[in-house]
């Protein structure tokens, strides 16, 4: 019995160790870069919207003159 719980502990703590390696070799990055990645998409969805706004207005004055 002490041997199999001995295993257990030890098979417990190569998995868990293996996992958090894998982890910090992936690339697995901070909440707080995820955060900043979402506020640059949206700050560059605004842009695209205000030039989609600047061409349609251009495009009016020409249909204008």
């Amino acid at each position: 019995m002490k041997k199999l719980v001995s295993l257990l502990v030890a098979a417990v703590f190569a998995v868990s160790s293996g996992a958090a390696l894998a982890m910090s070799h992936a690339g697995a990055k901070p909440a707080d870069k995820k955060d900043e990645m979402k506020k640059d998409a949206k700050k560059g969805d605004k842009k695209a919207a205000k030039k989609k706004a600047a061409k349609k207005d251009e495009k009016k004055d020409e249909m204008k003159k």
